[in-house]
């Protein structure tokens, strides 16, 4: 395949990234474990060290940008920002007006994938099935943690950005879930809107540190662990769902930093129970269809990217 291809095609990618991300419960990191660009991602993360990072002090900037997979990474990041600038207010739509087969199609997108990235692993052990069983359990508990009450001080705001952030590269689980968990997702709300430059700075810095730290971790253990690392990865996906069902009673709200009442605590109920719980209309055929409708996109992507790369 040629740059041109290459590139193009990781900007795509970016876009998915970055509207999975405007989605709660979506992690952008599946995004990148579905299109194959997850260990690339983290290679040009853990890029940034202190050996490379010296390069840029003698003025090396073309050699730090090589390093660091320079091209990957602003093709990437100028995709995900075209998503979030042009497509949060028609995720945010979907999300107020259409939930049921918003959240049908990203159920149907992420098992289809995590399927089909175990797929791949050649040589199944116990270990991966281990890995699998213990990625699906935790993100099946993490996705059932009630928000908490937590510190306002400016320490914890760091460790919040450390840690959302780490979620954030997981695939399966989502950063502004995480820090709803944390109880911080209103407070970094609030200081985005009230251009709370220390307070987001010091978050900033968290999730730096976060992700240098964590990346490499990840990228260790998927190259002495590969298989194992791949099943526990798959198994956060798998384990998501259960933030992505699409059919919940809201058994306690919010009111969030704009004054609206949000979803605060939510329960997961059958389709057939909706209707008399909720009130509303299940919408039981929209959202086979959305599910279905996700599946095959995954699946027509997969075969778009083989024939790219045929080509």
């Amino acid at each position: 395949m040629n740059s041109f291809k290459t590139y193009g095609l990781t900007y795509l990618k970016g876009i998915a990234m970055g509207a999975a991300d405007i989605v709660p419960g979506v992690s952008g990191g599946s995004i990148a474990l579905i299109a194959g660009i997850y260990q690339q991602l983290l290679d040009s993360i853990n890029g940034f060290n202190i050996q490379n990072l010296s390069l840029l002090k003698s003025f090396q900037i073309k050699e730090f940008y090589t390093r660091v997979n320079g091209t990957f990474l602003l093709c990437l990041v100028s995709g995900i920002l075209t998503s979030i600038f042009s497509l949060s207010g028609v995720i945010t739509y979907l999300i107020d007006e259409h939930p049921i087969p918003l959240w049908s199609f990203f159920s149907g997108l992420i098992l289809v994938s995590a399927f089909l990235i175990l797929k791949d692993i050649a040589r199944w052990t116990i270990g991966v099935v281990i890995a699998v069983a213990i990625g699906t359990a935790f993100a099946w508990w993490v996705t059932n943690l009630p928000p908490t009450t937590t510190p306002n001080d400016y320490w914890f705001t760091f460790v919040a950005g450390a840690i959302a952030i780490c979620a954030m590269i997981l695939p399966g689980i989502s950063g502004s879930f995480v820090l709803l968990i944390l109880g911080q997702y209103e407070r970094i709300l609030q200081a985005v809107l009230e251009k709370d430059i220390f307070t987001l700075a010091l978050f900033a810095t968290g999730c730096l540190v976060g992700i240098l730290s964590f990346s490499r971790v990840v990228a260790f253990l998927l190259r002495r662990f590969h298989a194992a690392t791949i099943g526990l990865l798959s198994g956060f996906m798998l384990g998501s769902v259960n933030e992505l069902w699409p059919w919940k009673d809201v058994i306690k709200t919010r009111i969030s930093s704009s004054g609206k009442e949000v979803p605060f605590l939510t329960e997961n109920i059958l389709p057939g129970e909706y209707l008399t719980q909720v009130g509303l209309e299940p919408q039981l055929g929209w959202a086979i269809g959305a599910f279905f409708f996700g599946i095959g996109l995954v699946l027509f992507i997969e075969w778009l990217a083989n024939k790219l790369q045929q080509a």
